[in-house]
């Protein structure tokens, strides 16, 4: 971890209280400089309460927070060197675009050339120079998007927050500003923090991810390590598809745990510290890390009958029907036919994994 001095921002052991009821509970997290940082979790799990606090918008009930180093607990809003991008874009509709962009600019007490001149150059970035004069109501909702994203980039923050700023588009327009917020976050070498409900948002476009649930921070990591080694079964499941399996361990044996599933299965996978022979705890295993196969390999194969194909375009997924056992869902890619088998519903076969596919959890 950086040191202090080197964080955009610093929490330190945040709380946050309203009445008897705890948003966040001691959130310790250090976002670096020039990061794109998500808070990610379901609704109510605290991460736009913490993005409040950054801003400045919530008081910390307990800690602190930090940026560049100095506490800015008793700053108000618009003095932090922050700026933020809301669900809701609060254009005026009165003025163009170029004086939507440029009016925060004014504020703070640029000429109005001084402010259009700035104003263009961040149309420029965001792509948005040709609709200068327009309303925003003659915008679409992406362009409206980008339009906030000008203007709260114009004052150039150290830092802007953006609260769930893509959730109002549909699912293409959403993809293709995913892409183009890292780009433009990578082009001014500005901190972004970023609060998002969305699994797949988080891991396309973040250095790091913050996972929470009920106001405690689960885990921190980039998205990798995240995704393929979640630290417990909430994120495991909140992250992604995956295969949660309630084992009971048998052997623990130079750092590979043996795990019973159930009757005569038992798959082998990397021992975690705090477990124990005779433990019961879960397995996480990604859908698209098991291929189906009319042979099985010892510790690393479950046998049973294909429930169910379904075609969902990119891949196929077959639910498989483990004997004595639990459900087990995989994943097969099209583009990969050729090489795999896809067994028809009834079908006896063998659910095979892949080396390290199998994540031990213990909660």
């Amino acid at each position: 971890m950086n040191s202090s001095a080197e964080l955009a921002v610093d929490v330190r052991n945040a709380v946050k209280r309203y009445g008897d009821f705890t948003a966040l509970q001691q959130i310790s997290l250090g976002i670096r400089d020039n990061e794109f940082f998500t808070l990610l979790g379901p609704s109510g799990c605290g991460k736009t309460t913490l993005l409040r606090m950054i801003a400045g918008f919530e008081d910390v009930t307990e800690g602190g927070i930090f940026l560049f180093g100095d506490e800015i607990e008793n700053l108000p809003p618009h003095k932090r060197p922050v700026n933020t991008v809301f669900q809701n874009y609060a254009l005026f509709p009165h003025m163009s675009v170029l004086e939507n962009v440029g009016f925060g600019l004014e504020m703070k007490g640029s000429s109005r050339k001084e402010a259009a001149k700035r104003a263009g150059e961040m149309l420029e970035l965001v792509q948005l120079s040709q609709f200068a004069g327009r309303k925003p109501a003659q915008l679409s909702g992406g362009q409206q998007q980008r339009v906030a994203l000008a203007r709260a980039l114009a004052p150039s923050p150290k830092v802007l927050l953006l609260d769930e700023p893509l959730s109002a588009l549909d699912l293409k327009l959403r993809k293709a500003m995913q892409i183009e917020l890292k780009h433009i976050q990578r082009e001014t070498g500005i901190t972004f923090i970023f609060v998002t409900h969305d699994q797949e948002e988080a891991l396309t476009m973040s250095d790091r991810i913050a996972v929470m649930s009920a106001g405690e921070l689960q885990q921190l990591g980039d998205a990798r390590a995240i995704y393929e080694k979640p630290r417990n079964m909430f994120v495991a499941d909140f992250i992604g598809d995956t295969n949660l399996l309630e084992v009971s361990v048998d052997k623990v044996t130079n750092g590979r745990a043996e795990c019973r599933i159930s009757g005569d299965h038992a798959l082998s996978c990397d021992a975690v510290d705090g477990v124990d022979v005779g433990a019961r705890v879960h397995l996480s295993i990604r859908p698209e890390r098991l291929l189906l196969s009319d042979q099985g390999i010892e510790g690393s194969s479950l046998k049973g009958t294909v429930a169910e194909n379904i075609y969902i375009g990119t891949d196929i997924t077959t639910i498989m029907d483990v004997d004595g056992g639990p459900k087990i869902t995989v994943r097969t890619s099209n583009t990969e036919r050729g090489n795999k088998r896809i067994f028809e519903p009834g079908s006896r076969a063998y659910v095979n994994m892949e080396t390290g596919a199998a994540r031990l959890l213990v909660d």
